[in-house]
């Protein structure tokens, strides 16, 4: 029996401006140096910016966006008599979440650009259209994790 206590996931409080969960995640991941007023700034700002591009609700853009970046599986390494294998693994749906938006970032902060807020709004609606780096990382991950099917006996 696994000694290991479970985490109780703690429930975030819904943005302020949005009333959303998902944005004060997306904040949250955004912050750096504790700067969460600096990180507000970005993400309304982005917001603003899709709203004038796609003249859609930002809102429906980050939740498309979002749904289409979470991954449904992935990889995770395991040692088994001296060597690592690949097993892939089902993932949590409040985890592949997390994962989401921090590919989102990533991919947002590698984009050339102007500022922050520029490139955040450019990746969101690049995922929500299914095309841009994140959504490549999403492909990428549930690749692997089909390539390495047969190790799933390890899991």
């Amino acid at each position: 029996m696994s000694r290991r206590s479970t985490n109780e996931g703690r429930l975030t409080r819904p943005n302020p401006v949005y009333r959303n969960r998902l944005v004060n995640m997306l904040v949250n991941i955004i912050l750096k140096n504790g700067k969460k007023s600096v990180a507000y700034r970005i993400l309304h700002e982005a917001m603003k910016t899709i709203q004038q591009k796609t003249k859609k609700n930002p809102l429906a853009v980050v939740r498309q966006a979002i749904r289409r970046v979470t991954p449904n599986v992935a990889v995770k390494a395991r040692r088994r008599g001296g060597s690592t294998y690949q097993v892939p693994v089902e993932i949590k749906p409040a985890q592949g979440k997390a994962l989401a938006i921090r590919w989102i970032l990533a991919a947002a902060r590698k984009r050339p650009g102007r500022s922050m807020a520029f490139k955040l709004s450019y990746e969101l609606m690049d995922a929500a259209r299914q095309t841009g780096n994140a959504i490549r990382k999403r492909e990428e991950t549930h690749r692997m994790a089909e390539a390495n099917k047969a190790f799933a006996h390890y899991r």
